[in-house]
């Protein structure tokens, strides 16, 4: 009988880190929420003629219905109040805020993966392209995305409902055009990782490779679709990683500037404008929480074709 491999201890190794640090951020998380909080709690006990003990005090910075930085207690009850007893159509509902957000995320991470592995494969083909392609690519990433998500968000939207040709041709209604347009800042934001990761990909085979392909006088697109495509899905699914993530940011970010009355960027929008800090990092938890489920998706696509091409498990 042949020896037993013995697995790494998954609860030592992983899980107990973990749960170490997070416990560590949000005992920092209380302190910060009680030192923040403090002075208008002081402010606000002095105007009432109280002196309330250190306990008492301390109690009060973390139930303040304002504060300026929530406790973890706090967030966690809003979001579980507004998605586990908020009905999902209701417009309180962080469920219902996350699914108008993704909808634009993954209609950008789309548009942005096609418009991605198509300039990755003309930079690998054509060297004029490589050299006056890649160098804009770079730079289009330089310019900060909330300077022009008005401008693309409005512009593409008035073309979309304008009397145009586009717009005739499409035949889009509002909301459609509206998540269109929403779309394209995560568009913007994704589809650059995906080139980079492709542009490295399918330049990985290294010069035996290619030479062997020649010697089976493969045609160009043979060794394409053969050799260079194959290589380069480890690095495609780990651009798309990235791009999953800025493509909710882009969705987000393009919430901001339409005044939407839906999205976790109006939620983030409307607690700004009414100081509801607490909705406003219940909102950003349920984000994060949204790029950690894509994230995951994603990494759990990865092991599934890496699995289906032959590739041994770590």
């Amino acid at each position: 009988m042949g020896a037993v491999a013995v697995k790494p201890d998954t609860f030592k190794n992983k899980i107990v880190p973990v749960t170490t640090i997070l416990l560590a951020l949000i005992a920092m998380w209380y302190v910060a929420a009680v030192l923040m909080n403090a002075p208008f709690q002081r402010d606000m006990d002095s105007r009432a003629g109280v002196t309330p003990t250190t306990i008492e005090f301390i109690g009060k910075t973390l139930a303040q219905p304002k504060p300026i930085l929530p406790a973890p207690h706090q967030v966690a009850q809003n979001v579980y109040e507004n998605t586990v007893l908020r009905s999902l159509s209701s417009n309180r509902s962080l469920i219902y805020h996350s699914w108008v957000t993704l909808s634009s995320t993954l209609l950008g991470f789309g548009f942005g993966m096609l418009l991605g592995i198509l300039l990755a494969v003309l930079i690998v083909h054509n060297r004029a392209m490589d050299r006056s392609l890649m160098p804009w690519l770079v730079a289009s990433q330089t310019i900060p995305i909330l300077a022009i998500a008005p401008m693309i968000v409005i512009i593409s939207y008035n073309v979309l409902t304008g009397d145009n040709a586009l717009a005739h041709l499409l035949n889009l209604d509002s909301d459609a055009s509206r998540l269109v347009s929403k779309a394209l800042i995560s568009t913007y934001l994704s589809f650059f990782p995906v080139a980079v990761g492709m542009v490295k990909g399918l330049r990985s085979p290294e010069i035996m490779h290619l030479d062997l392909m020649r010697t089976y006088y493969a045609s160009p697109i043979q060794t394409f679709w053969k050799l260079r495509v194959p290589a380069s899905i480890p690095f495609l699914f780990t651009s798309m990683k990235v791009a999953i993530a800025a493509s909710l940011v882009g969705a987000i970010v393009g919430e901001l500037p339409t005044g939407a009355v839906a999205g976790i960027g109006s939620k983030l929008l409307a607690g700004s404008y009414y100081s509801q800090t607490i909705d406003i990092w219940a909102a950003l938890v349920a984000g994060s929480l949204l790029a950690g489920i894509l994230v995951a998706i994603v990494g759990l696509a990865a092991k599934i074709v890496d699995r289906a091409m032959g590739g041994r498990p770590a």
